[in-house]
């Protein structure tokens, strides 16, 4: 049995879906265009944390490359780009962010994406049980449009996974300014373009500020 399957049959409770299934259309699309290699080698001297996620918005090393001057310019339109990376052990849904443009993710190791749609959230919540579960295996790139709920990976072994993230610039760096509530979508704001509904047992995210706004289990990957 492949990885894939071995995880479908673990996890019945999930809609898991491999990446290439046409389902992942309305989530994102798979980048075949751009040689992201020249990452591998930084990634490959970062660690996993056993206990937890580790996010880097931006490395100078990683955007000293051409790939970044290439994705900058063409994918992004030249408007200024991060590339960082998230690395961890992470197993459970615990929030869904999205992004006002579009987010770049290499997995250099198998990993699950737990995905939602912008506009199934209805009054600033979101129904646990609409998650779709895409397995990504190591060396995809994928675009996540705008309008895709994610949040950091699910590990499928114990050593966890390893994922570049690419971004808008300034993505994710803390709010210089107080935000008044002039749209109900003005509750979501987390970060700098980053909106994300956190699911209420997820204490360390309410106790940032993150909107208790999912509904339903927090689900977990079995791997």
């Amino acid at each position: 049995m492949t990885n894939f399957e071995q995880l479908s049959a673990l996890n019945n409770h999930l809609q898991m879906v491999h990446i290439t299934d046409n389902v992942f259309k309305r989530y994102g699309t798979i980048i075949t265009s751009y040689d992201f290699r020249e990452l591998e080698a930084y990634m490959e001297r970062t660690t996993i944390d056993e206990t937890g996620n580790v996010y880097v918005a931006s490395v100078p090393e990683m955007e000293q490359t051409k790939i970044k001057e290439q994705i900058q310019l063409n994918f992004y339109g030249d408007m200024p780009i991060q590339i960082g990376y998230c690395n961890g052990s992470n197993c459970t849904l615990n929030g869904l962010e999205y992004h006002k443009g579009s987010e770049i993710n290499v997995a250099m190791t198998d990993l699950v994406l737990l995905v939602g749609l912008v506009q199934e959230i209805d009054n600033n919540q979101f129904e646990s049980k609409n998650v779709k579960a895409f397995f990504v295996p190591k060396g995809t790139a994928i675009e996540l449009y705008g309008t895709t709920l994610h949040f950091a990976p699910c590990k499928v072994s114990d050593d966890g996974f390893k994922v570049v993230v690419i971004l808008p610039k300034g993505t994710n760096e803390p709010l210089e300014h107080k935000v008044e509530t002039i749209t109900e979508e003005d509750k979501l704001l987390f970060m700098k373009n980053k909106w994300l509904l956190a699911h209420p047992n997820r204490e360390a995210l309410i106790n940032k500020g993150a909107y208790p706004g999912i509904i339903g289990e927090n689900i977990e990957v079995y791997y």
